[in-house]
């Protein structure tokens, strides 16, 4: 039998980082939207997922609860090892505002997009031409 702590370590190996769900959703939609893009630049501040060269405009995908949304999803509370589950959070966001601050001096927009506003499909292209253009 697996042990809690060996199981829940193997389920927090599987999270990604990059092509998550939500990043592949706004990526095919911006694709048939006609705009082309580049993927994880890490040589921006943020290595943000979406990145417009030209436009100098870049896109975070943020799931909601790693970086602290304040959804339904985002304000849940882990029920064991909450300190430190808090703490990462905390560290999430305050790492967020530090790139996007970082982005902003050296000429680039950024914008988020929250995991939970990922379904709705035509507010999400809403969002996404009036940033673009």
């Amino acid at each position: 039998m697996i042990r809690p702590d060996a199981n829940r370590s193997r389920t927090m190996r599987a999270v990604k980082s990059a092509n998550t769900a939500p990043e592949l959703a706004v990526r095919k939609l911006l694709f048939s939207l006609g705009y082309r893009y580049r993927l994880h630049r890490k040589d921006l501040s943020g290595s943000p997922d979406i990145v417009f060269p030209g436009r100098r405009k870049v896109i975070f995908v943020h799931g909601c609860f790693w970086h602290g949304h304040d959804c339904k999803r985002g304000a849940r509370t882990p029920k064991t090892n909450a300190e430190y589950w808090r703490t990462k959070i905390t560290r999430n966001i305050e790492r967020d505002r530090r790139s996007a601050a970082t982005l902003r001096d050296q000429g680039w927009r950024a914008l988020t997009l929250w995991e939970c506003e990922i379904g709705d499909r035509d507010k999400l292209t809403t969002i996404l031409r009036d940033f673009l253009e």
